[in-house]
């Protein structure tokens, strides 16, 4: 049994909104996040660290920013398409680690919805999905309410070595 791991990080500044999406759910806020897509910072994080359990590149390897199609799109596609990666590889996803770094908004009143739809997209268990927050104690970009950063970790299991 060989056993890997993958880590993701990302990075989105605030913008104008009334709400924005962390972990495939939307969450009522005084601003938005920037970016290409639906701008879940987590869920890029995530598939991020997906990809890297099976060495294939990033995020943006797979999904230009440059290219309109994906302009909007919400994040669980991409996901989505890591998962299925994996599986082509044999693979099985064991744990999922995410770390929000955020002042705000508050994560703890959406955690166990963000839990089940990470769940429900990767088709696993809730007990191998663990969301945590943190602040940097008003230090650097996030510190200074400019934006979110998230940090990921995934293990998977192949059968082969």
């Amino acid at each position: 049994m060989r056993v890997c791991t993958g880590i993701g990080f990302d990075v989105h500044q605030f913008c104008e909104g009334d709400s924005l999406w962390l972990c495939g759910i939307s969450i009522p806020h005084s601003q938005g996040l920037k970016g290409h897509s639906d701008a879940d910072v987590a869920l890029h994080a995530l598939t991020d660290a997906l990809l890297g359990t099976i060495c294939a590149g990033d995020i943006g390897m797979h999904f230009p920013p440059t290219d309109e199609k994906w302009r909007g799109v919400d994040s669980s596609l991409f996901l989505k398409h890591a998962h299925d990666l994996v599986l082509k590889q044999n693979g099985k996803i064991t744990h999922c680690d995410l770390t929000i770094i955020c002042e705000r908004p508050k994560i703890a009143p959406y955690r166990d919805a963000m839990r089940r739809r990470i769940a429900d997209i990767l088709f696993i268990p809730l007990n191998y999905v663990s969301v945590k927050a943190t602040t940097t104690e008003g230090l650097g970009f996030t510190g200074r309410k400019e934006g979110i950063a998230v940090q990921a970790i995934v293990t998977v299991q192949s059968p082969y070595e």
